[in-house]
């Protein structure tokens, strides 16, 4: 199992319909697998890849 590196939390709001029911549900964040140079499989956030990925490339 990949190790989870990242902090980020699923968000929780409401969805409201025209007659302003509300129904509570939750953004998940978008975690993805991710092998590093060592070989070490870790799950971290999109935005988190695409961050290392621009700072590795110079």
């Amino acid at each position: 199992m990949a190790k989870k590196v990242t902090s980020k939390t699923p968000l929780f709001g409401n969805r409201r319909s025209h007659a302003l029911n509300a129904t509570r549900h939750a953004q998940k964040p978008n975690l993805q697998k991710v092998t590093l140079s060592n070989g070490e499989t870790v799950r971290m956030s999109a935005k988190e890849i695409r961050s290392l990925n621009k700072s590795t490339k110079k």
